[in-house]
């Protein structure tokens, strides 16, 4: 089975049933734009004017009635379309609308600039765009330049000229399933990905990838038809969605949280019954730190319910874990390893059954095989680091349109991380280093020589480089080592002022003024850094956690 059929299959025996949940904090009612003209979404009581939620039965119509528009302007089979949203109602039913035509879905990071945006609509050929009313200005930018585009669909309020109402047209469409077969061969989906570099690879991904993720997910949670989930991160990442894919396999109901404070996290898992819930390490923390100060009492709440907590996208501090099950004794708890490349989570996962062995990522994952090299075809003896590589049915196809980068990754069928891991002695895997440069802050990944380029710019920069330092809550924060132009002097504050151009995410937390060393061929020597400012800074950030 595709991964559709199980979306068709909860609207034929669930229909009646909720099957996704919308909880803005935020949400101004005046600007959500629904699928009204169809009546398919549960109106907000007024008691919960911030609530929203769909059945199984109109999700799957919504999401016919989106691959009925796209065949009718003539939307063949393998064109891509690219989805630019904020988590929301409409999402998940225009991915599998997109699905569902045949197409292949193109999930864009809401944080991504014009720029970004346009380069990775060229890199992936798409052909189509779907977007929401946070994005109007930087697409405002870019509407000019993008040829490949030949539509753009809205979904909002206040529709920009050179766009059309999606919410309109879909109202016209038939709900009925499109004249559309699909293979688990088919290809399904371009997600992006970025090396050191930080110019995003395209990684493509088909139908038998998706299913992957479903049985994967599935299997190491163990969602029932009993279960509500949680979902708080972004569904542009592979992450999320592969997670949520284990409640459309059990036909269960989630809950999209568009805000991360501990109260909303805990009134949703209160008001929604919510059983599991997947956090990020700095929600975690603050999360716990909120119970530590008073500021949240967990009497106002009712927690019973909630199963299991478990955590991904970055390396896991222990201490959290051990705090966590201090406050919440009667929970499971699980992590997870995985890349978009290899279909996100899951590939290595530690196991609810495995808390003793808090600090590793775990044990191959279900489907999933696992080695550490040495060298390409050589695998390291037990106990020694080498790169992890992963095999298994959710492995990326290729990176769209980059053979020799796919080369680079893809052996004999394995898929070779780029991370430095060692195995112990009951097969259980630890992560050593990263063999790549990457900072990832908060579970978003921060690419070096981006923002290396862009303070190269600074007038009084001679040098720069960019490293994570530990950080107690968000796993790493970036800092950026600065050697000033001989006879000039220069301050933090300038610094700071000069990055406002940079999205908040990508600034500098830390500066420091000291040379930047380089080897004799020129490369800067980034573990030299590591060394000389990392070690403080784990202490610093064992002794605050």
């Amino acid at each position: 089975m595709v991964i559709t059929e199980f979306l068709e299959r909860n609207a034929r025996l669930y229909g009646a049933e909720t099957a996704l949940v919308e909880i803005n904090p935020s949400e101004e009612r005046d600007r959500a734009v629904t699928w009204r003209e169809a009546s398919l979404i549960e109106r907000a009581s007024p008691d919960a004017p911030y609530r929203r939620a769909i059945t199984w039965r109109d999700f799957d119509r919504q999401a016919n009635r989106f691959a009925n528009l796209l065949l009718s302007r003539g939307l063949e089979r393998g064109t891509k379309v690219g989805i630019l949203l904020m988590n929301c109602l409409e999402w998940l039913p225009i991915y599998f609308g997109i699905l569902k035509a045949g197409c292949i879905a193109v999930p864009l990071n809401f944080r991504y600039s014009s720029d970004e945006i346009k380069y990775c609509l060229e890199l992936a050929d798409v052909e189509l765009l779907v977007f929401g009313p946070e994005f109007v200005e930087r697409m405002d930018a870019i509407a000019g330049e993008i040829p490949k585009v030949r539509m753009l669909f809205f979904v909002g309020r206040d529709k920009p000229a050179y766009a059309e109402d999606c919410m309109r047209l879909v109202g016209f469409c038939s709900s009925g399933p499109p004249p559309v077969a699909l293979a688990l061969a088919d290809h399904a989906a371009i997600y992006f990905s970025s090396g050191t570099t930080g110019f995003p690879k395209a990684i493509l991904h088909n139908h038998r990838s998706l299913l992957c993720a479903s049985e994967t997910e599935q299997n190491h949670h163990g969602q029932t038809r009993e279960d509500v989930f949680l979902c708080i991160p972004p569904l542009y990442h592979t992450g999320a969605k592969m997670h949520w894919f284990g409640s459309l396999l059990s036909g269960s109901r989630a809950v999209l949280l568009r805000g991360v404070t501990p109260e909303w996290i805990l009134r949703a898992v209160t008001e929604e019954k919510c059983t599991i819930v997947w956090l990020l390490v700095p929600w975690a923390q603050d999360l716990l730190d909120a119970i530590d100060s008073g500021r949240v009492k967990l009497d106002n709440y009712l927690l019973d319910q909630w199963r299991l907590m478990h955590i991904g996208a970055q390396p896991v501090p222990p201490s959290l874990i051990k705090r966590w099950k201090t406050v919440f004794p009667g929970h499971q708890y699980d992590t997870n390893y995985g890349l978009s490349e290899s279909i996100g989570p899951g590939c290595v996962h530690l196991g609810v059954e495995n808390l003793r062995k808090v600090g590793a990522i775990g044990v191959p994952g279900y489907q999933w095989e696992v080695r550490i090299m040495s060298a390409p075809g050589v695998e390291a003896p037990q106990g020694e680091i080498g790169e992890l590589a992963v095999k298994g049915p959710g492995v990326m196809l290729c990176y769209y349109k980059n053979p020799e980068a796919t080369a680079e990754v893809l052996k004999d069928g394995w898929l070779y991380t780029g991370d430095m891991a060692r195995m112990d002695e009951e097969g259980f895997i630890y992560l050593v280093d990263r063999k790549k440069d990457v900072v990832i802050s908060g579970g978003e990944n921060i690419y070096p020589v981006q923002i290396e380029d862009f303070l190269r710019r600074y007038e009084k920069i001679k040098d720069v480089a960019v490293i994570g330092l530990p950080d107690h809550r968000l796993g790493e924060i970036a800092a950026a080592v600065i050697q000033v132009k001989e006879g000039m002097t220069c301050t933090e504050e300038e610094i700071q002022d000069f990055c406002q151009e940079l999205p908040r995410y990508k600034r500098p937390r830390k500066i420091i003024f000291a040379p930047v060393p380089r080897n004799p061929t020129g490369k800067i020597e980034k573990p030299v850094l590591r060394e000389r400012y990392c070690h403080g800074r784990l202490v610093e950030a064992q002794i605050s956690g």
